[in-house]
């Protein structure tokens, strides 16, 4: 097999191509012959040691994988050799092989592809459980989504207008801006790179003005930072703030502003949603390969990199260059 091999902490190219037997499959495990591999933005600090997980050295980044079972470990059920899964593997992914506890792997449709599949269920599954499950957005609610154009970003617009939302897409720049228009978005702001004091009660006064005049009801907040108080003065009353990611910062926040809103402050961390909630985790996946059936969903993958060049595509990513989803392809 091969794998892009993370040898020491440090950027996208200190990364490796390296040679190795293939694994073999333990106890309740399957090994999956990788296709495609999605890019997110946690691989970007896993190799740095800025991640909550940190897997002992050399590993390979890539936590979301798609290809077929080539071989099945004792006391596996449900699993073939031959059937086409994706995976959430947290790690490991940039390789050909790779093996997994079988209870992660999810069976995928025929007709779905390895790409689509290995940049679906990350993304789509974050901004699904914070939609439904922590946000309980509701037809004819105003939703602002920070961050707009990248994986989850994007995957939030298309649920949120699957959910009858109107949906107001914040991002960094006027391409982003279109790309968000071209999926779905109804509103697009455009905000700077750095926000005084000023520029943040601007950003605020747009987002009510598009929201309408009682403020916006669901902030999904996937940037963190300076923007984050901003949307939260932009909130209506009772309105729900989803605290989604941080690539700009871990912002802080005035307490007073939910007191004065009724405003909910939501945490959402799907990774151990999944494993907390099971059967709420394998309805919504049920849910979304619904509505990829019915061309509700789709991910925008925008890049496609081989496997040797995961630097490239990590750099994409760090950089915060990506409008919806990046993936390796497997030789």
């Amino acid at each position: 097999m091969k794998a892009m091999l993370s040898t020491a902490p440090g950027g996208p190219d200190t990364l490796e191509l390296t040679e190795l037997p293939d694994p073999v499959p333990g106890k309740g495990e399957v090994r999956i012959r990788v296709r495609a591999a999605g890019v997110n933005f946690p691989d970007t600090l896993m190799i740095r040691d800025l991640y909550q997980m940190k897997p002992p050295r050399p590993f390979a980044p890539g936590g979301e994988i798609a290809g077929e079972v080539d071989a099945v470990g004792e006391g596996v059920e449900g699993l073939s050799v031959g059937d086409r899964v994706l995976a959430l593997s947290g790690f490991g992914g940039f390789a050909t092989h790779i093996t997994i506890d079988a209870r992660k792997v999810i069976p995928i449709p025929d007709a779905m592809p390895y790409e689509d599949a290995a940049c679906f269920i990350f993304t789509y599954g974050t901004s699904h459980h914070a939609l439904k499950d922590r946000a309980h957005l509701k037809p004819g609610e105003s939703l602002l989504i920070l961050g707009a154009a990248g994986g989850v970003g994007a995957a939030a617009i298309e649920l949120g207008k699957a959910a009858g939302a109107k949906v107001i897409a914040a991002v960094s720049s006027a391409d982003k801006a279109e790309f968000c228009k071209s999926i779905g978005a109804d509103e697009t702001i455009v905000y700077p790179r750095d926000l005084d004091r000023d520029a943040q009660k601007a950003l605020s006064n747009e987002i009510k003005a598009l929201a309408g005049p009682d403020g916006v009801n669901v902030v999904y907040d996937a940037v963190g930072g300076d923007y984050a108080e901003p949307a939260i003065r932009a909130l209506a009353w009772e309105g729900r703030f989803l605290v989604v990611g941080f690539p700009a910062g871990i912002p802080k926040i005035p307490l007073n502003l939910t007191l004065l809103k009724g405003c909910q402050v939501v945490g959402v961390f799907w990774g151990a949603s999944t494993f907390r909630d099971p059967r709420g985790h394998a309805e919504n996946v049920g849910e979304l390969f619904q509505m990829y059936a019915d061309g509700k969903i789709k991910p925008r993958i925008s890049a496609r990199f081989p496997l040797e060049q995961a630097a490239e595509a990590l750099t994409l990513m760090q950089d915060r260059k990506v409008m919806g989803k990046v993936v390796l392809t497997m030789p």
